[in-house]
């Protein structure tokens, strides 16, 4: 082609052809790389406030936007769909799957289940929401990864084994899907990375949530097929 190019440039006729050839070859390449835009994945994550970035100073500070962002800079075509509800249960969250799978998602992060530890919920009820929050995407052949949680220090030792265990025992439930066990890994606990309630990330924390969740949601996403695919 750059041979052609130099060769037509000798005369008008000639540099007009080249341009065209060229023009045409651009716009080839741009077809080819169309796909990647009509392949863009759809990635809900179904949470609370943590989700949906309480007390953060901007809706852009919150975890699916960060998510995306970290995302989409390792040249992945994915949308981050907030699905976060604060003050939201295992229960709320069962309550509307339905309506957020309205998204047409095409993999799930469900991201529940730390208020009902706060307000010391059974976690046997906790272990059933959230068996048919997976039963429903498992239905759906979604690709999910389901964050785990801990319960408060406060509510005891056999409250917080107990409500570990619910989360496990629906990861068991579901080997196909993928367990991250502890959502708020490296940022609980930590003052430089919680807000004044010490129980919501700041901004720096969602950026140290976002770090250390990347891989596994990288796996996450390399399971998925978009909608558009068929």
């Amino acid at each position: 082609m750059l041979r052609f190019v130099r060769v037509g440039l000798q005369n008008g006729y000639g540099a007009r052809r080249a341009a065209c050839q060229f023009l045409a070859c651009f716009a080839v390449l741009l077809a080819l790389a169309a796909p990647a835009g009509a392949q863009e994945l759809r990635l809900l994550m179904l949470g609370d406030s943590i989700t949906a970035g309480y007390g953060l100073p901007s809706r852009d500070q919150a975890l699916p936007v960060r998510l995306e962002a970290a995302l989409r800079a390792q040249g992945r075509a994915v949308r981050v769909i907030d699905a976060g509800v604060s003050g939201d249960t295992t229960a709320g969250g069962r309550a509307r799957l339905a309506w957020a799978l309205a998204e047409r998602p095409d993999a799930v992060i469900v991201a529940l289940g730390g208020n009902d530890g706060l307000r010391g919920l059974d976690p046997r009820a906790t272990a059933q929401n959230l068996q048919a929050i997976l039963d429903g995407l498992a239905a759906r052949r979604l690709p999910t990864l389901f964050t785990g949680m801990l319960a408060p220090p406060n509510l005891g030792a056999d409250y917080g084994r107990d409500f570990t265990a619910a989360f496990a025992q629906a990861a068991a439930a579901h080997p196909d899907v993928l367990f991250y066990p502890f959502l708020l890994d490296g940022v609980a606990g930590d003052p430089s990375l919680n807000q004044a309630d010490r129980i919501h990330p700041n901004d720096r924390g969602v950026d140290e949530l976002v770090r250390r969740m990347l891989p596994i949601v990288d796996s996450l996403l390399d399971r998925a097929r978009p909608a558009t695919a068929g």
